[in-house]
Formats: structure tokens, C-alpha cells, sequence
């Protein structure tokens, strides 16, 4: 039997239902109490997944000593003061992507968690594909050599939250979410590109933002629509590593080529995925198969389940069953990204990772 964790969901929206059907599905998850400002829903949730306690303020769930672990799934610029107030409180934090919505917020996030000794895990799904992990494999093994150039792409033809249809308007206004498509969709496959390249320090950002395609006029007037549907960037980082960055939620292409690693004695494709080398004079370009890689793991390497998805990895490591990885560190980095990109396109100019530090403000809104 799994050994049973304690955990508290704060928020009970779109994002904190998923979370809630998720824990459903893994072992050792046990949920003791929600907490939403919209009471009614959060019974509503509760009553449909059989968690027993309900709060409209969350500071009440966390002085439950019953619960050692809070899954903060709100809206982003709630997530640094929800998050701090329950490391403080002494609980391990789970926090929807993005880290924050602005740098210097995630960075305390990160800093309050060093000082309590508290675990802080973000969702960064991406780092558990199939495809990361394969590539992860042969990085490690040194069969791309030294690693020297990235691309992380991000594709969505139009599909704006929202204004094409789905998810509410607080996805598309910069006082809730501080940013669109690089927040909602970008900190995935950055943190992905971090992840592969072993989180490099940042040098210098370029890039710039955009809101140019049509849109439901209604929706759009309703919605209070102003954040970016495009964003591009360029990254330098120490060692004269470098990655180029397209994020779209909407843009008139049928697609992107897929983010990608390369090395001085190989590459990778993430999607689909692809090992390409030299011998000689012959040029190989190999495929593998994904789920027969998915299901040797699950039957000859132990806590395979530990890396089925960020969850399944959070209550793993809440476990004790293996070691937690640096999402928050990696988080972090991916912030500093974006957030250079945003003051690149402000500025007209490359930025330093110094001056982004520098010049970041908090957007954090507290309950």
C-alpha cells in the first residue's frame, strides 16, 4: 500500500478540477479539504469528489495540521502570496504553472521555500513526456555531446482563451494572468528546453510580442483582452549556449516545426521524435518507439509511476519514494525568460538577465 499524503486543494476552477480528477488516479493521494472564495462551487466540487472539508478562506484550510501538502490552482498572479502563506505555514506547495506573474514574485516563492525547508513543486507536464524523458536519456548518455543550440515552439492555429471559445476571460487580462500565450503555453516547452539543456544560466533576451489577428468582436469586448496571442524570443545563455522561442495561440501557419536540442555529435526532435547523428559519411536519422520505451519502464525500472505526470511525481517525492525535480528552479528560469522577452519588445532592444531581475514588479494580488 502507498503511504497516504494529506493534501489541500486551493481553488476549485477550471485548472483546480483537473487537479482533483488527477489525484483521483494516484496512489496515496488522499484530499481532506478544498478552499475556494466561491463557497458554493467549492461544495459543489467537494461534495462531487467526497472531500470532506470546505473553506471560503484558505487560511483556515492551512492551519488543518492534518494536511502536509496544498495544491494552489489559481489564477496566476494569486499564485506567489497563496503559495508563500502555505510555506510558511509549514506545507508542501504544488503550484499551477506559471511560477508567478512576475520574476522577482517567483523568486521569493523559491527563496520562502529554502528558508522553511518546505518542498515547492511546479506543473511543468511537459518535463514527463515521453519524448523529454527519451531525450533526456540520450543527453545524459552523452550521445548528443556538448550541447550548443535549442528551439522551443508552442503551436495553436486560433484558439485564444476565451475569445475562440473556451476558459474564462481571466486568462486574457494581465491583472490576473500578467501575460497570454508565453505564460499560458510557452512555460511549458521552455521549461522543457530548460530542463534538457540542465537549466543554464541567462545571459542576454531579445524578442517581441503580438496581438494582430481578428477576433470575435462580443468576446473580445467582453473579455478585456490584453495580453499577447505571439511571442518570439531569442536566448543567450553561459557557454555560448543559445535558444530561439516562437509561442502562438493564434497565427495563419498549419503548424510549427518541433522544438528541438542539438549537439556538437547529435540532435533531437521532441515532435515527433527523432535522434539524427553522423558516421562517416553516412547521415542517420532514427526513430524510436515511444510507448515500447513507456512500457519497458513501467516493467523493469522501479517507481516508474513516480514519472507518469507532475502529480504522480509530487506525491511521489511527498512519499519519500524519490527525489523531487528543481520544477521550481527551472520555473524560475522560465520566468526570467519570459519576462525579458515582454521587456525586450517594451524596450525595443536585447536585455540582460540582470536588468529583467532589476526592473521586475510584483503583479501579485493578495486574498
Amino acid at each position: 500500500m502507498a503511504e497516504q499524503v494529506n493534501i489541500g486543494i486551493i481553488g476549485t476552477g477550471q485548472i483546480g478540477k483537473y487537479h482533483i480528477e488527477n489525484y483521483h488516479h494516484i496512489a496515496g493521494a488522499n484530499l481532506v479539504a478544498v478552499a475556494d472564495i466561491n463557497e458554493a462551487e467549492a461544495r459543489r466540487v467537494a461534495e462531487k469528489y467526497n472531500i470532506p472539508y470546505v473553506y471560503s478562506d484558505f487560511h483556515k484550510l492551512l492551519q488543518r495540521d492534518d494536511i502536509v501538502a496544498v495544491d494552489v490552482a489559481l489564477h496566476n498572479n494569486l499564485h506567489a502570496p497563496v503559495t508563500i502563506a502555505a510555506l510558511q505555514a509549514g506545507k508542501h506547495v504544488y503550484c499551477e504553472k506559471p511560477m508567478a506573474g512576475a520574476y522577482i514574485d517567483a523568486e521569493r516563492m523559491l527563496a520562502i521555500a529554502r528558508e522553511t525547508g518546505c518542498k515547492l513543486s511546479i506543473q511543468l507536464a511537459r518535463l514527463f513526456d515521453d519524448s523529454t524523458r527519451a531525450a533526456k536519456i540520450l543527453i545524459d548518455a552523452g550521445k548528443l555531446g556538448k550541447l550548443y543550440h535549442a528551439r522551443s515552439t508552442g503551436f495553436r492555429r486560433r484558439n485564444r482563451p476565451y475569445v475562440d471559445g473556451y476558459g474564462s476571460r481571466f486568462f486574457v487580462q494581465k491583472d490576473f494572468a500578467s501575460g497570454g500565450a508565453m505564460y499560458d503555453m510557452g512555460v511549458y516547452h521552455i521549461s522543457r528546453i530548460l530542463y534538457l539543456l540542465g537549466n543554464p544560466d541567462v545571459r542576454t533576451i531579445s524578442g517581441n510580442i503580438y496581438q494582430e489577428i481578428e477576433m470575435d468582436a462580443e468576446r473580445q469586448q467582453a473579455s478585456g483582452f490584453n495580453v499577447e496571442e505571439l511571442g518570439v524570443g531569442y536566448v543567450r545563455f553561459v557557454d555560448n549556449i543559445s535558444l530561439d522561442i516562437i509561442e502562438s495561440w493564434a497565427i495563419h501557419l498549419d503548424g510549427f516545426d518541433g522544438s528541438s536540442v542539438v549537439g556538437s555529435d547529435g540532435g533531437v526532435k521532441l515532435e515527433p521524435f527523432g535522434y539524427y547523428h553522423n558516421v562517416g559519411d553516412l547521415e542517420l536519422n532514427s526513430s524510436v518507439d515511444l510507448s515500447a520505451f513507456n512500457n519497458r519502464i513501467h516493467l523493469l525500472r522501479d517507481d516508474a509511476d513516480a514519472y507518469d505526470g507532475p502529480q504522480h511525481h509530487w506525491v511521489a517525492a511527498l512519499q519519500g519514494r524519490v527525489a523531487l525535480l528543481p520544477t521550481a528552479e527551472i520555473a524560475l528560469n522560465t520566468m526570467l525568460i519570459s519576462e525579458g522577452i515582454y521587456l525586450s519588445h517594451e524596450r525595443g532592444a536585447e536585455v540582460t538577465a540582470e536588468e529583467v531581475r532589476e526592473l521586475s514588479q510584483s503583479t501579485a494580488i493578495e486574498l
